[in-house]
């Protein structure tokens, strides 16, 4: 079972007739039978700082309506940085260019930065032939000219721990997922954009804030985020309440068992009790036969099984998940954002307050609200102008 974090891009359809989502979707099937990974031979594998590349591989399982474009597809390896305590950490993601001869200047980029996967290593969208239903994303975006960087985050598909949410790792793993793309191919530009929903609407949100210090010789045009997660620090005030709602306890979980990996001091069965605290292992599972057990025990959770142990409890996760949330420091290009009044994971008024908190910064952001809308069906189809126009220069519109 995953969490339903699920966004659509409805201009992706009109442009190019498919449907796309950001976690699970429709893709063509692979063949059966494959070639092994190669090594990309001009991938420059020298440097060794944020960004560079430690492998880099070719994919022939990968969805073949994106192999049919022609594109270099690679599963790479890269270095970048934890958001927790700054140590170098190696990232998995996959990176398309498009075919041909780029324009001047060199292909501009897309980083999308997904959505909810999961928290351990296999639950990773490079670890499936489709990026878990979103290659047809990426397909619209080279048929539309972009080389393409989908970072994993740390911890989704390499050794170490995922923490969940935390918006200040998955902003550097984004942003060096980008240099990375750079570091495949020198026909890449160094004008940029970002576009993700739920977890990877706060990955696009925190790095937009991040980009002009930490990667200053990359040109951001601008960032996406629908439904971002970008405080989602009043989970533990609600946990005490018991008024978490289905999504969010299961995300809730998640988030927890991340702190106790982060934080050696954090205990987390401070925060659980009943069948959340005797089922942690098969909790932390995004698929196969444990996935479908925790789905199983998700489905008997009782809200007082999330109840903190105290008041002090409480206070400590509170102030362990604000250190993510956004905004955290001024933004360093446009942003827009759009959000649904029914959304069952991230409440209205913590989207609402972030963005009112950005634009007291100075933020420049366009802010969409669609009252009608919950977590999974917002329409992001502004958006497709919206990057059109950063590209093109156009004088950003906000809503601020």
């Amino acid at each position: 079972m995953r969490l339903p974090v699920r966004s659509r891009a409805g201009a992706w359809v009109a442009a190019l007739g498919v449907s796309v989502a950001l976690v699970v979707g429709c893709s063509s099937p692979t063949p059966t039978a494959v070639r092994e990974p190669e090594s990309i031979p001009t991938a420059d594998l020298d440097d060794t700082g944020p960004g560079s590349l430690v492998e880099a591989k070719t994919i022939p399982s990968f969805d073949r309506s994106v192999a049919a474009t022609g594109a270099t597809t690679a599963k790479v390896l890269y270095r970048s940085t934890s958001g927790i305590d700054g140590s170098p950490t190696v990232v998995s993601g996959t990176l398309f260019v498009p075919p041909g001869g780029p324009p001047a200047g060199g292909w501009p980029i897309i980083a999308f930065a997904h959505g909810t996967s999961g928290i351990r290593q296999e639950c990773a969208p490079s670890a499936s032939s489709d990026l878990l239903g979103s290659s047809a994303l990426v397909k619209s975006y080279l048929d539309l000219g972009f080389a393409v960087a989908a970072a994993d985050y740390q911890g989704l598909g390499t050794d170490g721990n995922h923490p969940y949410l935390d918006n200040r790792t998955a902003g550097l793993n984004v942003i060096d997922s980008v240099r990375a793309l750079r570091k495949l191919s020198s026909s890449v530009s160094d004008r940029w954009a970002a576009f993700g929903g739920s977890q990877g609407g706060g990955a696009t949100w925190a790095a937009n804030e991040q980009s002009a210090t930490y990667a200053p010789e990359l040109d951001l045009v601008g960032t996406v985020s629908l439904v971002p997660a970008a405080d989602m620090s009043g989970m533990a005030a609600k946990a005490a309440a018991g008024t978490l709602t289905g999504d969010q306890a299961a995300a809730y979980i998640w988030m927890l068992m991340g702190l106790e990996k982060s934080y050696p001091d954090f205990d987390v069965d401070q925060y659980a009790s009943g069948a959340i605290r005797e089922n942690w292992d098969v909790l932390g599972a995004c698929s196969g036969p444990e996935g479908e057990e925790r789905g199983k025990v998700l489905s008997q959770f009782d809200p007082s099984d999330l109840e903190p142990a105290s008041a002090e409890a409480e206070a400590k996760v509170t102030s362990l998940l604000a250190l993510s949330r956004l905004p955290a420091g001024p933004a360093s290009a446009p942003m827009i954002v759009v959000y649904g009044g029914q959304d069952e994971f991230i409440d209205t008024q913590w989207t609402e307050n972030a963005i009112a908190d950005g634009c007291a910064k100075g933020d420049v952001i366009e802010a969409i609200f669609q009252p009608d809308k919950g977590h999974g069906d917002v329409d992001g189809s502004a958006t497709v102008q919206w990057l059109g126009e950063r590209f093109g220069d156009v004088p950003p519109p906000s809503t601020c």
